[in-house]
């Protein structure tokens, strides 16, 4: 389960940096501002996403100090 969760992290992250530079190139080549609006837009729930993740994944795998 581990394993799968190193892969899930891994297309979220991916996401967020595909998403973010898909989102620069818009912006550098003076594209269209709502498409501007729409893709931070995508890269905030992306991160909240891989966000979300990641602590899910610190949740269940992480070390808990047990007394």
């Amino acid at each position: 389960m581990q394993a799968a969760y190193n892969v899930l992290i891994f297309i979220v992250l991916a996401a967020v940096v595909f998403i973010l530079g898909w989102g620069l190139f818009n912006m550098i080549r003076g594209g269209d501002g709502n498409t501007s609006q729409k893709l931070m837009r995508a890269r905030v729930i992306a991160q909240a996403v891989a966000l979300a993740v990641l602590m899910g994944a610190l949740f269940f795998f992480g070390r808990h100090s047990g007394n």
